[in-house]
């Protein structure tokens, strides 16, 4: 586990610049801070900051094919290495070091592009032909790593985080679509970046860029494809398919040279993993968890169940709402503007993890491949629902539901119920929007400034373009958004930058390409049965797992913001949405804004996830815009960002 950064002069005879890639690392030493590795030559410049795990000793980065032509730096880890190195040995290639990275100089040196799609892992990649003098950057199939870029007509810079392309002396500006994007859904959905010019490379691509600046993006992978047909099997041998692959990727993602753990929630997810390690006689099982002193919202006594069961070292902490003081750091290992307030128990929970392990297994991806979300279940009723007369399902039901009285508390019924009957009616692409929606097209006309955002598509179009593209049924088409759309661009951004922080790996086994495939190809009723959700999975560990977990509802890091703001947080986000605060940075407008925060705080509507929404973009646009312009008015582009990541590296 690394950060990764590099620069290409896209202008031939022009050097690249080492001390400018030397200060793009500095800035992520957080994400390794046992190791820099460097590499130039002539056009090419490429550097990382190791945290390492596989081969602690002999895994310093560069890696190198036989004769240095292939120059290679990675972040993440390459799973099924063991049976491509064995291959390659087989074919005559030769290993310098027992790491898992120097696969991928010799497939290439072997194959070209083309042989870089046998890697199953989570990675995102720089590799540099010196004989073609190419460079080929690649990112796994589902974005469990990140990986930013920038063209700016001379040059071709790289990074694992966006701070590194800002620490080259870019000095972007916003990209209005992203920001408006990111206000309806919480967060940036990639490939795009909030900074103008700045885009991911997506998952299950390729970049390769060659001499005379050449630069194309190819595809290796795609989600679609692998919808189910029809396959003539039963529901237990689906089941056990099912098994024997988590189990499988489990068994993959144990892979270390360093003490590993399990982020347990008390959910399904993490629980059917922590079984499986067991399966696999791991010892011992190091599981850590996060509580709140707000019952409601603690899984605490779920997840020490399954401690308790399976035997594991088992580690708790009550995190206390400290998001007046953690806000600030969240905002700079995010680089954009990011509202999942569950990045807060993440946050902490790595911290936790830290201290005892340096790499953690977690459920993330669950939800996305096997259908775990309560929006699934939503679609289903919302087509029943719709078959009520207008009069009814359109005018009376939405009056009753409108009188319900706001609730702050984790289960609230009336929020669901107003979103159900506001939604309920849309076609599938934009009711599933709705759910997830943070602040609607409406409300957000309201909030901006005058100026602030001119020609900009509404995010519907996004989740329709999405929804298109899919192939399978519409509950294949719906986990298709998610998992193309919420899960690189929330889920993991969000796993990634807070284990990061803190100098941990965290590694899915959800979303093991095996599991992934056959997940598509699993039958929409052994997804979601009724409204039962995951159903083949809890049908695989019934008996496997106490039965409250098998069959309980979803559970995850979730936070108590509503109550938090208008309790602990309350003079906090005062402060932080102040008029004179909102007028300097020009973006939000006051009045509507104060609207927002005074309906909230008299309890007369929830809006926590746009109240949470609006502090991270106002403490965002304080912390990284301002020292990116600060550091460009001075001229002293290279040390933008670099000292709070120093201070927290540290």
């Amino acid at each position: 586990m690394c950060g990764i950064a590099g620069e290409l002069s896209l202008r031939i005879g022009a050097r690249a610049s080492a001390a400018r890639v030397w200060a793009m690392c500095n800035v992520m030493a957080h994400r390794g801070p046992d190791d820099f590795g460097e590499f130039a030559d002539a056009e090419v410049a490429l550097g990382m900051r190791r945290l390492s795990i596989v081969d602690v000793a002999g895994g310093h980065q560069p890696i190198a094919n036989e004769d240095g032509s292939v120059q290679v730096v990675c972040n993440g880890e390459i799973y099924n290495s063991p049976a491509l190195r064995s291959g390659l040995l087989a074919r005559g290639h030769h290993f310098r070091t027992s790491t898992d990275v120097e696969v991928i100089a010799h497939l290439y040196e072997e194959g070209g592009t083309d042989a870089l799609a046998g890697l199953d892992g989570m990675f995102a990649f720089a590799l540099w032909d010196r004989r073609r003098r190419r460079l080929v950057l690649g990112r796994d199939r589902i974005g469990i790593k990140p990986l930013y870029v920038a063209e700016t007509g001379e040059r071709l810079l790289f990074g694992s985080e966006a701070k590194c392309l800002l620490a080259a002396g870019l000095d972007p500006d916003l990209d209005l679509q992203a920001l408006h994007d990111y206000l309806t859904l919480g967060y940036v959905p990639g490939p795009a970046s909030i900074f103008r010019g700045v885009r991911q490379l997506p998952p299950g691509h390729l970049l390769v860029a060659e001499p005379g600046g050449r630069v194309r993006t190819e595809r290796y992978w795609d989600l679609r494809g692998h919808a189910g047909r029809g396959e003539p099997r039963s529901d237990g041998e689906w089941e056990a398919e099912l098994l024997a692959a988590l189990r499988a990727a489990v068994a993959s993602h144990l892979m270390s040279d360093v003490p590993l753990g399990v982020f347990l929630s008390g959910g399904l997810d993490s629980s059917t993993i922590v079984a499986l390690m067991h399966e696999l006689g791991v010892h011992p099982i190091r599981t850590f968890t996060i509580g709140f002193a707000e019952r409601s919202f603690s899984e605490t006594d779920d997840a020490r169940q399954v401690a308790t069961r399976f035997g594991t070292e088992h580690h708790e902490l009550v995190v206390r709402p400290d998001a007046a003081t953690l806000l600030p750091r969240l905002v700079r290992h995010f680089d954009e503007p990011f509202a999942d307030s569950s990045a807060i128990p993440v946050w902490h929970l790595s911290e936790l993890a830290r201290r005892h392990v340096k790499v953690v297994l977690s459920g993330e991806g669950g939800d996305e491949m096997l259908a775990g979300y309560e929006t699934y279940r939503a679609r289903r009723l919302a087509a029943l629902y719709a078959r009520l007369p207008r009069l009814i399902g359109g005018r009376a039901v939405p009056e009753l539901v409108r009188r319900l009285p706001v609730s702050h508390a984790r289960v609230s019924f009336d929020y669901k119920a107003k979103r159900f009957v506001a939604g309920a009616y849309l076609p599938p692409a934009a009711g599933h929007l709705w759910w997830k929606t943070v602040l609607a097209e409406d409300v957000k006309a309201a909030l901006y400034a005058n100026g602030t955002v001119a020609e900009v598509e509404p995010t519907v179009r996004l989740f329709e373009r999405l929804y298109g593209e899919s192939d399978g049924e519409e509950l294949d088409r719906l986990q298709y958004v998610d998992g193309t759309l919420f899960l690189p661009a929330d889920i993991l951004v969000k796993v990634d930058r807070m284990s990061m922080a803190h100098s941990l790996e965290a590694r899915v086994p959800f979303l093991d390409r095996a599991v992934m495939e056959l997940a598509r190809r699993l039958p929409a009723r052994l997804r979601l049965r009724g409204l039962t959700t995951k159903y083949v999975l809890r049908r695989a560990m019934a008996g496997r797992l106490p039965a409250a977990i098998v069959d309980g509802r979803k559970r995850g890091f979730n936070v108590p913001i509503p109550s938090w703001l208008v309790g602990e947080l309350r003079d906090f986000t005062h402060d932080v949405l102040a008029p004179t605060r909102l007028r300097r940075q020009g973006l939000l407008d006051p009045d509507a804004v104060g609207r927002l925060v005074a309906e909230h705080m008299t309890r007369r509507a929830d809006h926590s996830r746009a109240i949470w929404a609006l502090l991270v973009l106002v403490v965002w646009h304080d912390a990284v815009r301002g020292e990116v312009r600060a550091a460009a008015e001075s001229g002293d582009r290279c040390r933008t960002l670099a000292a709070p990541a120093r201070r927290e590296a540290t």
